[in-house]
This record gives C-alpha cells, structure tokens and sequence, in this order.
C-alpha cells in the first residue's frame, strides 16, 4: 500500500518524533512503501480563501509553493496518514495549514451526502486516510472532538476509509506499537471507525457582571471586508451601545508582526469578553486563526483569567450545522485557557447572503441575522452566555438545499468565465495520465 505521512509536529515534540519512527516501522514491517513529509520544513502559504483553484486554475492552488506537490502525492497515494499533537481537540496549524489546500483536489459543483450539501468530488477515488493524534494524558471532550473533526474530513474529501487514533505521551514503546498496529489492521481490512458525536460543550455557569471591555479577533483573510468582519463588527456596534468599550483586531495582518502580536496579547489581557468571528475551512478554523490562537495559549499559560470568550463561525454551505465541529474546537480553546465559554453562533450561505456587506447596509434579508446578533448582544453585555433563542435565529437556512445546489452551480461556471476557463471547472490536473497535455 502506497502510504504518504503528513507530519504535523514540531521540532521540539518529543512525542512526534516518537510516532513518526515507529510508524515508519510498522509500515515497513507490512511491506508497505511510505513516504514522510514533515511540514514544518516546507514552504506552504496559507490558504487565501480565493478559490482561484476552483475558477481560475480548476484544481491546482494559485499560490506556486509545496502545497501543490503534496496535493498531488495525496492523490497518488493509497493511504494518507495525518500526524499532529491534539491543539484544542484539532489539529495543529502545521497540519491545517496543508489540509486547507486540500479543496484543489475537490470540485467546486455541489452533492448531497446523507442529506448534507457537499462539494462534488474532482477525482473518482481518494486514499484512505488515518488521523493519529496525541496528548500528554486521556482527555475525553478534546478526543471526541477530534475523532469527529477526523470523521468530517473523511466525509469532504471522500476518504475510501477512515480511522482516527489517539496516543499519549505516558504509552510504552510496546504500547504504542499496538496501537499503531491496530490503527493500520483495520485499515487494511477497510473498517472504518463508527461515525463519532461531538461532545456537548458546557456553557459558563459563573455568576454573571456587566461586561466593561470587549475585543474582537476577526479570522478571515479579507480582514475588513469579510462576512466575519460583518457579523462580528455588528454584534460590536451593539455592545458599544449598550455601553461597553470595544475593540478589534486582524488576526491575519497580525501574526507576522511582533508588534502588532504585543498589541494584541494586550488586548487579551485587558478584555472582559473575547469574540472570535471566523470563516470555515475544512471543518475547522483556517490555520492562521489556529496559530494565533497557540500564541494567545502560550502567552496566556499560568495567568490566571476571568474573561469570558464566545465566537461566530460562519460558512459557505446552506446548513449552519457544518461549524459545529469549528466551534467545539474554540469552545475546548476557552477550556484550555481558564476562559468562561459564553456559546457561539453560526451561520449558513454566509459568503452567499453577506458576502462583505455591513449589515446596516443589507436589505431585508438581513433582519433575522441583526437580530440574533441583538440578543447575543444583550446576554453577553450583562454576563450572560448566547442564548439558545439567538443561535437558532442565525442557523435557520434561508434557502432550500436543491435551490443552493443549482444557483451554486451557476455562479460557479459565470466566475470561471472571467478567466476563460468555465469548460475545465472539472478538470483533474494530478491524474498522472493527464499531466502533460
């Protein structure tokens, strides 16, 4: 079995070491060829979140860096195993960074999986893909979280079999040999593991005080001209009027900037209420939103902290269910941190309904959006957690699945003509046969 490793560790992660040599191992020991690729030592850019590798070169990212060669070794390969230390019950931004490439190798054309809006597939079959991750002890919510972030990426990208496995850093070389072994037998036999559930995220039951200062973390790489911009610049506006001090920063013009980082570390420490407002990305959080918050972690560790922390993930399939497993990830940040979780809201058809636009200036159709916002508003002013009112308000679909998948469709093939490509929306670039035509 043809088998890539996409290695998500750090250098400094004893236990990655660990896992790569024993895994390489047991894969020798089947007789199966592998290949590592340790991620940290390539260069691979960010996802822009442009999808130019949908409408301006179908299936192959716009950005020319190693992204682009492991796209295609994943789709040459039999078996994909993904590596990484368990960071808030998903995967480091290591490993994110290269999975959010991965929508080069589906198609932008819409389906329905088991009543769900997906993307089409691009290629008629995928590998295999098992998920390993690790953490220094058992931690039940972070590992169901991540089984169920595995099992949702198995279901996007079409894996032919998923399995999902977690070590620990106490496991004895012998341990941890069978495990592995375990993980790759039922591989081999094409047992995929059952569908796993989220975990029900406990909402903060701290005696609630008026919030006095509040700060937003836009997570989107169009910063101020993003859907997440919009909602959570919004939600904003009311605090102020509602009398609380309130401030913003970009995540994405932030984190290559010592300074701007400083600044923002400050922020965290001085806000009552932190919100995250994101867009979504392969199931989860893009992989800068995912670095920041490693920074904001490390930076926060051993300081004690009474704020309270909520987020908005916002996506572009028609079902707001989708963010679910993004919002698990940010409710176990809060966790990790000492942080009260206040709730969270998500939205549907966001970059198709919002698309940028400041609410105050959106026609009629976002009335339902202001208000669910307004009553986050006032919950979280006063102390309170989201409530369940608004969250329902902002999930509810404004357009039914088989209209979403034919407009979809349509928009789709009027982009790609801008770029004369509208008859290769479908192409399969990585298909060996194909290369060098």
């Amino acid at each position: 079995m043809k088998t890539l490793i996409l290695d998500g560790s750090l250098s400094s992660d004893a236990m990655g070491g660990r896992v790569v040599s024993h895994l390489q191992n047991n894969l020798a020991a089947r007789g199966w060829s592998s290949e590592t690729v340790t991620l940290r030592e390539k260069k691979i850019g960010n996802c822009a979140g442009d999808f130019f590798c949908w409408m301006r070169s179908p299936g192959v990212c716009n950005v020319d860096d190693d992204n682009r060669d492991i796209a295609e070794k994943i789709i040459a390969s039999d078996l994909v195993i993904y590596l990484t230390p368990i960071t808030f019950g998903g995967y480091s931004s290591t490993l994110k960074r290269m999975v959010d490439h991965q929508i080069q190798n589906i198609s932008p054309f819409f389906t329905s999986i088991n009543g769900e809006i997906h993307h089409q597939k691009r290629y008629a079959s995928y590998p295999h893909v098992v998920t390993i991750g690790w953490l220094d002890g058992p931690n039940a919510n972070a590992e169901s979280v991540f089984r169920h972030l595995a099992y949702r990426n198995s279901l996007n990208m079409y894996s032919q079999v998923n399995v999902c496995g977690v070590a620990y850093g106490n496991q004895t070389h012998d341990e941890l040999d069978a495990s592995l072994n375990l993980w790759l037998t039922k591989t081999e036999r094409f047992e995929s593991d059952p569908v796993p559930a989220l975990p029900t995220q406990s909402i903060s039951s701290a005696v609630a005080t008026p919030v006095r200062r509040a700060l937003l973390l836009v997570g989107s790489p169009r910063t101020r001209k993003s859907t997440s911009a919009s909602l959570g610049g919004y939600l904003f506006d009311q605090l102020n009027r509602l009398g609380v001090e309130i401030e913003t920063m970009q995540i994405y013009t932030s984190l290559n900037s010592q300074e701007r980082m400083k600044t923002m570390y400050e922020a965290v420490d001085r806000a009552d209420l932190i919100v995250l407002a994101f867009p979504l990305y392969v199931d989860s959080l893009p992989a800068p939103v995912i670095s920041a918050l490693e920074k904001i972690n490390q930076h926060c560790l051993g300081k004690p902290s009474r704020a309270r922390f909520a987020a908005i993930a916002n996506c572009g399939f028609p079902e707001a269910h989708h963010n679910d497993t993004a919002l698990a990830v940010c409710a176990e940040f809060a966790s990790s941190n000492g942080l009260e979780w206040m709730g969270s809201l998500a939205l549907g058809g966001g970059e198709g309904l919002v698309h940028g636009v400041p609410l105050a200036e959106m026609d009629g159709r976002a009335i339902p959006i202001k208000r669910s916002l307004d009553l986050a508003a006032e919950a979280l002013a006063s102390g309170q957690p989201i409530p369940q009112s608004a969250r329902d308000l902002l999930a509810k679909p404004v357009i039914p699945n088989w209209l979403y998948k034919m407009f979809g469709g349509f928009g789709w093939k009027q982009q790609a003509k801008q770029y004369g490509v509208q008859d290769q929306l479908k192409a399969r670039p990585y298909l060996l046969e194909t290369k060098g035509k």
